[in-house]
């Protein structure tokens, strides 16, 4: 797998190419953060999740680990 950091209007988003299953992984909290322009992305999306899962009963992850990520 490779990582690689992709611009979106000038933002860094972090991905990871996985060339056995030729998919891109995109970090969901780099996406957050240039979608919402949150100074807390990481927050946002937590809150988000608890709030899905309050109050509409449904899971927004999936049982799987997390990927290894360059930090930003």
């Amino acid at each position: 797998m490779d990582n690689e950091i992709k611009l979106f209007e000038g933002n860094q988003i972090r991905s990871l190419w996985d060339s056995e299953k030729e998919e891109w992984y995109f970090s969901v909290v780099d996406v957050v953060g240039v979608l919402t322009d949150s100074k807390n992305p990481r927050d946002y999306w937590y809150r988000g999740k608890k709030r899905m899962t309050e109050e509409e009963k449904s899971e927004l992850s999936t049982f799987c680990r997390q990927l290894k990520m360059e930090s930003s």
